[in-house]
This record gives structure tokens, C-alpha cells and sequence, in this order.
């Protein structure tokens, strides 16, 4: 990016005199450090927040419940691994923590599922389907509570208003994802257990789009209303959980909020980097450029309609880097406003899938594994249909059909 920035800024200071050009590059690099710090301050309260009421979930068995619920359907999309394996405990307690958005939780579990997974592996360099099936279902993000674009957007006038779309992109990613692989594998994904629970929460989805296609007028309401109601109660239900255990929930939560400061300090680097790399590429003219020829080509096909093209640089780097994706998020932000229709495409954006070239090598790379077969090209495809999705989704929820 900075040396995009720099080819393009002499280009114009060579061949079109423009003598502000790397006085506006400076400008827009300090800015954006600037930016990038005071943002990160602004996410502690927040991050501390969410990180202390997911904790109280934890302790409390939130995630113990999930995994129950979802353990017969881990028996018929892993056919290939045995029922009493420690790998099925550890896949479902990291895909529950992944819906949670408790990323602590889920990244450690995560890496011994593909620990486990690996015992049951033939060729230890190669990816088996069991391997591939759970990295998918992790790449393609499914997400009930996601924490840190609520934080993100802690200034929004109502916060968590992208809740209803973000869940609906995600399902419908991880549902592509699901199938996709299930194709590849000859799985069976129309046994009566596969269809009760899928074929349930895509009724459910299903439903809900069409009455909001039908009544337009509603979708905010139903964003705002129908998705802090569900936040709220799962808040109230995690605090009741926790107390039917005996759990000390003011001392859970104290525990969470300091690993929610934790993050908030962990990620200023990344934000700051991230921040000053879009910056001066913005300020040297390329970023604009380039997405104006993308908003002319969609003109040209006739599509009238491009408030999406400015989310862009969310989608170019979700696969990449999940910090890289961040930056761009709060660059949307900054450039178009809180509760603007592009900052929130963006934030959809931002929680329809996972960083999967980064769960590629972190998974993979943990147990040496060097032949990923299909696995990146599916997860790829999942990002393609979740960033297909938000847009969809974001402008029938967002502009009222």
C-alpha cells in the first residue's frame, strides 16, 4: 500500500505539478495513527463490557448448552470420527465459543479439535474431510453475538441495529459453507436430523426475510426492536444460568472485563498499522481512483445502486486479515459517518465470515499439515457468499426494501 501510494503521488507530482500531494500523504499518515489510537480507547469500555458478560456465560454453561444442542448434528456432518472421540468435544465447544464471539475461548479449543483431528488422520500431511468440514464451518464465521462490531460501533445511536443482518449473512454463509462441503463429501445432508436443525433455522431466516421484503417499513424496527430484545435476554439468561450454578457473577464478569482490556490495548498496533496503510493510499488519489472505475463499471452494467462500492476494501481484506478488515471498517467510518448506509454494509460485511487465510495457517500449520486439498478455495467461495449476502441483506434491512 505505501508503495502504491508513493508511485502514484510522484506520478502526480511529476506529470501534474501537484505540489500538496505528499504534504496531504504526511497529513493523512499522522492523522490516521492519531485515529487509530483514540479508537482503541474508545473500544475498552465497551470490549470490557461484552468480554465480562460473555464471561459469565462461559462460567455460567452457556457454551456446555450449545454444544448439547448441537451435538447430534456433529455426528452426521463428521461421519468419519468416532462418536466417543475427544475431537468431537473439542470442535463443539469451539464452534459454540465462535457463536458466543468469544474468540479467546474458541481459538485455543479450536487448535486442539485439529490436534484431535489429526490422530484420526492416514496421511499426516494431507487434510482429511473431518479437517476441511471444521475449518469451513470456522472460516464461514456463524456468529450469534458479534462483540467487536457492537464496540466498533459503540458511538452508533443504536449499536447493535446490524445484530439481525450480521446473523442472517453469517447463517447464510455458513449454510453455503455446510453444503458445499457436504457435496464434496457425498454426506448425506438430507438425513432427517441434518434437515431438523437446518432446514429449522433456514425456515426461520427464510421467514423473516420475506416479511421483511414484504414489509419494508418494519425492517428497522425489527433490527432495533427484535435484535436488542434477543441481546438483552441473552444477557439476563447468562446472569441466570450463572446463578443457578452458584457462579459469582460479579466476579465473573470483573474477569472478563479484564481480558476485554486486554484486547483493547492488543489491538492498537494492528488498528494503527492497518489505519496509516488505507490513509496514504486514500490520500495519494489510488484508492479513490480505483474504486471510482469499479463504481463506473457497475453504472455502466446498470446498476444504479453503489453506496456497497465504498464497503469494498472491508470484503478485499476480510480473507486476508482480520485486523487489515478492521482497519477498513473504521476507515468507511471515519470517511462516511456512524449509521451511514456504507459504514453499515461495512459492519455486515465485517461479521459475515471469518480470516480465512489466516484459520488456513494457524489450523493447518499447527499440525503440519501441508495439503489443504479444496479447503481454501470453499472457504473462499464462504466469503464470496457472505460478502454477497451483506449487500443484500444490508440494503433490505437498511433502506426499508
Amino acid at each position: 500500500m505505501f508503495i502504491v501510494a508513493m508511485i502514484v503521488a510522484l506520478s502526480k507530482l511529476i506529470f501534474w505539478q501537484d505540489m500538496d500531494i505528499f504534504q496531504n500523504i504526511v497529513d493523512a499518515l499522522f492523522n490516521a495513527a492519531n485515529t487509530g489510537f483514540t479508537m482503541s480507547l474508545g473500544l475498552t469500555g465497551i470490549l470490557c463490557f461484552w468480554m465480562g458478560i460473555m464471561k459469565i456465560g462461559e462460567n455460567g454453561g452457556a457454551i456446555a448448552i450449545l454444544t448439547r444442542f448441537i451435538s447430534p448434528l456433529f455426528q452426521k456432518i463428521f461421519p468419519e470420527v468416532p462418536k466417543d472421540h475427544p475431537a468431537n468435544g473439542a470442535m463443539m465447544m469451539n464452534i459454540s465459543a465462535n457463536m458466543l464471539g468469544l474468540d479467546n475461548s474458541a481459538t485455543p479449543m479450536g487448535l486442539k479439535a485439529m490436534k484431535e483431528l489429526q490422530t484420526l488422520n492416514p496421511e499426516k500431511e494431507k487434510a482429511t474431510n473431518a479437517q476441511i468440514m471444521f475449518l469451513v464451518l470456522n472460516t464461514s464465521g456463524l456468529t450469534i453475538i458479534p462483540v467487536s462490531i457492537f464496540a466498533l460501533r459503540a458511538e452508533s445511536s443504536s449499536p447493535t441495529s446490524v445484530f439481525l443482518p450480521i446473523l442472517i449473512t453469517t447463517f447464510l454463509s455458513s449454510l453455503f459453507g455446510l453444503i458445499i462441503v457436504g457435496l464434496r463429501q457425498r454426506i448425506n445432508l438430507l438425513n432427517k436430523t441434518i434437515l431438523l436443525y437446518i432446514g429449522s433455522l433456514t425456515l426461520f431466516i427464510i421467514s423473516l426475510i420475506i416479511y421483511v421484503i414484504y414489509n419494508p417499513d418494519k425492517s428497522e424496527v425489527i433490527s432495533k426492536v427484535g435484535g436488542n430484545l434477543l441481546i438483552f435476554t441473552i444477557v439476563v439468561l447468562f446472569m441466570l444460568l450463572a446463578y443457578r450454578k452458584k457462579v459469582n457473577v460479579y466476579e465473573s464478569f470483573i474477569e472478563g472485563a479484564k481480558e476485554g482490556f486486554e484486547v483493547a490495548i492488543k489491538i492498537i498496533p494492528y488498528l494503527v498499522a492497518m489505519l496509516a496503510a488505507i490513509a496514504v493510499l486514500r490520500a495519494s488519489g489510488a484508492l479513490d481512483e480505483a474504486f471510482n472505475g469499479i463504481k463506473m463499471a457497475v453504472i455502466y452494467m446498470g446498476i444504479t445502486v453503489t453506496e456497497w462500492v465504498d464497503a469494498l476494501p472491508v470484503a478485499f481484506m476480510k480473507p486476508l486479515s482480520g485486523g487489515g478488515a478492521r482497519g477498513a471498517y473504521v476507515e468507511v467510518m471515519n470517511n462516511f459517518g456512524i449509521d451511514s448506509l456504507q459504514e453499515k454494509i461495512a459492519a455486515t460485511m465485517q461479521g459475515s465470515t471469518e480470516t480465512t487465510l489466516y484459520v488456513v495457517a494457524v489450523y493447518f500449520g499447527s499440525v503440519d499439515i501441508k495439503n489443504s486439498r479444496y479447503a481454501v478455495g470453499a472457504g473462499l467461495l464462504c466469503d464470496l457468499v457472505g460478502i454477497i449476502a451483506a449487500i443484500f441483506i444490508s440494503y433490505l434491512f437498511y433502506t426499508n426494501g
